[in-house]
């Protein structure tokens, strides 16, 4: 309308005052706690839902947009990715993805290497499911499974943990379980071999 206010999205706010501080944000490791405020402040006005990463330095640097492991808030993720202007420093990433080599996940002073993780895959039938062994894992220890949650997006990348994976169980290294257990680096290459395998035996799109 003429003379009208023209109104902005919290989406368009966002990528906006990304702009703006993308100079900042690109050397965010001189003002981390602040910028990581900031950052993390503008992207829950667009979804309270919304969490991030930032990549390492190279000729681009990944700014990262995740869910939090929260299968609704899957549609924010995709919708805010897609509103992202073009950046000539920067690659706009919807969802954690898949890491290699796999890092070591430090979370509120725990430490897990992913060399010391093993896991055993679950076919039945119609989804895949993972048993994954984690050193001193308790079932009510939440911190170590919430780093078990971080391995499993390391390996497998975000969208493929929430959409593609059915039972997750994590359990001590020690515990005897029937079944073949292998290092947490085969994950990738095995998980997509079966998914691969009984997507073809549903007609579902791989």
């Amino acid at each position: 309308m003429p003379g009208g206010r023209i109104r902005v999205s919290r989406q368009d706010e966002f990528w906006i005052w990304f702009s703006q501080h993308q100079g900042e944000l690109l050397e965010f490791e001189t003002d981390r706690e602040g910028l990581f405020d900031e950052v993390a402040a503008r992207l829950q006005s667009v979804n309270p839902d919304l969490t991030f990463e930032f990549g390492p330095k190279g000729s681009k640097r990944e700014f990262v947009i995740s869910a939090g492991g929260l299968k609704h808030a899957f549609p924010a993720v995709v919708s805010l990715a897609n509103a992202a202007p073009r950046f000539d420093r920067w690659k706009i990433v919807a969802f954690r993805p898949r890491r290699a080599p796999l890092d070591t996940i430090e979370f509120r002073g725990k430490r897990v290497s992913p060399k010391d993780v093993e896991f055993s895959l679950l076919d039945n039938g119609t989804t895949a499911g993972i048993y994954l062994f984690i050193p001193d894992f308790r079932d009510e220890d939440t911190d170590l499974k919430q780093i078990g949650y971080l391995l499993l997006d390391e390996a497998l990348g975000e969208y493929d943990v929430e959409a593609r994976v059915g039972l997750i169980k994590m359990l001590p290294s020690d515990t005897q379980r029937k079944g073949e257990r292998y290092p947490l680096t085969e994950l990738p290459i095995r998980f997509d071999e079966l998914v691969y395998r009984l997507e073809g035996q549903t007609g579902r799109p791989s």
